[in-house]
Parts: C-alpha cells; structure tokens; sequence
C-alpha cells in the first residue's frame, strides 16, 4: 500500500505543483514551487511548527499561536499552510512574528528537505491532516508530532479503513488531542496509540476576538444601511449560491428589504460569484470595489479576505457554507461566538459537535433548500427579538466550552520539554543539502 501511495504521489506530483503555482500566480509562483518542494531559508532549529491548511484553520489558529508565542517564548514559530489565500491571511495576522511559509508535498524528498530547513522542536498539526510521508519523516528525525483539535467524521473514518495499514503506519508515535470522545474512539480504531490519545475539546471555541471587534463591526454597519436587517452567508461552495441568492429573493417582501453578504469560500470564485450576480440582474457591490452600499443594493459581496468574523458581528444571522452540498460543513463557532443566530444546511460532518451544541441551545436552524433557509432567516431576522435571544445562548454555549486550549498546552508540554532548546540557524548552503 506504501508503495502504491508513492507511485501515486510522483505522478500527481507535477499536477500538484502547477495548480499551486497558478493559484499562486502574480509573484508568488516560485515562493510555492520551491517551498512545496521542501526548500525556501532556513528557519532557526528548536522552533515549533503549527501546520493550518487554510484560511479557516489558520484563523482557528490565533489563540493557538498567541499562547506558544507567550509560553515559549525562546522558541520560534513556522507556520505552515497548502493554500496561498491561507498563507496570506497568515501573513495578515501574525506578520514578522512568526515564519509562514507552505507545506511541502507529501513527498520523501520534499518532507525531508522541509525538516531539514525549519528542524522543529515539535510538531501541531490543526484539526486532521494525515500525510504519511511527512508523518514517517517526523517519526525518523525524532520530531514529537501533535494532532490539536482532532476530528475525523464517521464517513472519513470508513474512508482511511479502506487503507488500515497506510493509517495505522501515518499514526504510529503521532499524539492526538482529539475534538470529542466519539473522535477519539474513531483514532483509537483507525490506530492511534492509546497512550498518546486523549480527548481535549475543540481549539475553536477559545476562538480570539479583536478587543476592537465591537467598535469596528458597529461602525461597518453604519455603512450598510440605517434600520435595513442584515443577513451573512459565509464561506460558500459551488451550487450553494443560487440557493442562498433563492431564499434571499423569498425575503424581499421584508420591509425594508434586507442586505445579503455573500462570502464565497475560495478566492478563484470571487469573480465567477459576481458574474452570475450581474447576468441575473442583482444589484450588487464589490467589497473590493469600495463602493457604497445603497438602499437599492441587494447583495454586498464579500471578495475579500479575513473579513468575514467581522461582517459575522456586523450582522444580524448568519448562514454558514459547505452546508447545503456535501462537503461537511466549516466553522459554526465564529458566529456563535459574536452573538449571532446561525444557520446551517444538512452536511455538517466536519463540525458534528458544535452543531449538536448549538442545537441544543436553541441558537441553530438546519434548512435543506431555499423554503427552509429563508424561513430560519426571516424567523431570526423579525423584531419580536428572537434572533438576538438565539444568538446570545449561542455565545454563552461557546464561553462554556472554553478551556481546550489550556488542556491542548498541557498536553504538549513534556513533548516540548524534552526537545532541544533553540538554536541559530545553520548555513543556507548546509541546510539545502
């Protein structure tokens, strides 16, 4: 099965590479090139390497970063990510401070010259990723490896059963903090280590607010339209849009007609979103445009990054993608936790626990079409208050689930502790032998 994995590896290799190259294109085609294949400088030894795939993790991963920044401060920080719009919203947040750069493919050569150049302490991989290479790689350098916030959904569990010996040789000596008991129990069977597994909680609910995050979100909505009710979609998908564009034309009878911000997912939609909003005759506006939003406007899109927690508080419900089509659903917390009732479509095996709490609450609508997905908002957006009284038992769902942090830096604690301090940097020419 190893042997297959890397036949399939070379040969996909060059279609991986081009791909990140072209998304990449306008100056950074070969920052990716070179970093996918394990080059790029020389970080100092003794560091600690967070893996975050993307825009969302790499979000979810601020308080994350904050608290090893100020446990360990002697150690730098690499943070490593697959998507050029999650290394840029890395650049954004955490600037000089911490060395971004991407991760490489999972190739024997490129994981090894990766270790080689940034030799981290330690290693904290966001939610679940499993690379075999690079995973046997960290296992013969002695690199101690962290699943943080770990999920693995029932359908993703049967999926690696199909490949047990790959899995089980991917979570040889790799810890797992997993997000709930019922994660932990599917690592436990897929092999992890019974040892080195623990159930932790999910990283996401100490999700870090701007302190300003009031101020700022109030003074955007000043700009959206005085007394106009305000609706978020938030990271769409393909085949999502004209459903929520549907429900949307379901509440023009509101009175005044409510704002959309459509949020598309992935930035290479952006142009593709807006578009279709034009050939449909939508009146619309660019975020990126900087245009004014005027009462006529129906659709303000989001074509943006890092924005969207911002626009969430600026709202009045929010609607969370990957939801409505098959893909598992993304971060149901980051509304929760402004105050906002959320909505969500059926598909949300990616975020299973926070819907079960939200549910619970009573702050989390599902609708399975249009009908529905107008009707939760148009319930949540009337002014008997019921909107605002969702929101708030989310956010005090969200404050209640608190504490996986502390729990996930315990945890690694004797994995730090036993790792060679920091140290300087070796040569460029030593290090990319």
């Amino acid at each position: 099965m190893r042997l297959l994995y890397l036949g399939l590896g070379y040969c996909l290799a060059p279609l991986l590479l081009l791909a990140a190259a072209w998304r990449a294109r306008g100056g950074g085609a070969t920052t990716v090139l070179g970093e996918r294949l394990g080059l790029g400088a020389p970080a100092v030894p003794g560091g600690l390497w967070v893996h975050a795939v993307s825009v969302g993790e790499v979000q979810a991963a601020v308080s994350l970063v904050r608290a090893l920044r100020e446990r360990y401060p002697a150690r730098p920080l690499t943070l490593t990510t697959t998507t050029s719009t999650g290394r840029e919203r890395a650049l954004a947040l955490f600037g000089a401070e911490v060395s971004v750069r991407y991760l490489p493919i999972d190739l024997p050569g490129a994981v090894r010259r990766f270790l080689a150049r940034v030799r981290p302490a330690a290693g904290i991989v966001l939610e679940t990723e499993l690379w075999p290479n690079l995973y046997r790689a960290c296992r013969q350098a002695g690199v101690p490896l962290v699943l943080a916030s770990a999920t693995v959904s029932e359908r993703s569990a049967r999926r690696y059963g199909r490949i047990p010996r790959l899995v089980h040789e991917a979570l040889a000596g790799v810890s797992v903090a997993a997000q709930s008991e019922a994660d932990a129990a599917r690592f436990a069977a897929l092999g992890a280590e019974p040892a080195r597994l623990r159930m932790i909680g999910n990283l996401k609910f100490d999700l870090a607010l701007p302190a300003d995050l009031a101020t700022t979100s109030r003074a955007l909505r000043a700009t959206l339209g005085p007394g106009r009710a305000v609706w978020v979609a938030g990271s769409t998908h393909e085949g999502e849009e004209a459903i929520v564009l549907a429900a949307h034309a379901h509440l023009a009878g509101l009175r005044p007609a409510p704002l959309l911000v459509l949020a598309p997912r992935h930035r290479e939609r952006f142009d593709v979103v807006a578009a279709r909003l034009a050939a449909a005759g939508i009146p619309h506006v660019r975020r990126s445009a900087g245009r004014a939003v005027e009462p006529s406007t129906e659709v303000l899109l989001l074509d943006s990054l890092g924005e969207l927690l911002l626009f969430y508080a600026a709202g009045d419900v929010a609607f969370v993608g990957g939801s409505l089509v098959p893909v598992g659903g993304h971060n149901l917390l980051e509304p929760a936790a402004v105050g906002r009732p959320v909505v969500t479509g059926p598909h949300t095996a990616s975020a299973a626990p926070a819907a079960q709490l939200l549910a619970a609450a009573g702050a989390l609508a599902v609708a399975h079409d249009a009908i529905e997905l107008a009707a939760a908002v148009g319930r949540w957006l009337a002014p008997d208050g019921a909107g605002a009284q969702a929101g708030e038992r989310g956010r005090a769902a969200v404050l209640a689930n608190r504490g996986a942090l502390n729990r996930f830096l315990e945890f690694l604690a004797p994995l730090v502790a036993g790792a060679p301090a920091a140290t300087s940097p070796p040569p460029s020419g030593r290090a990319s032998r």
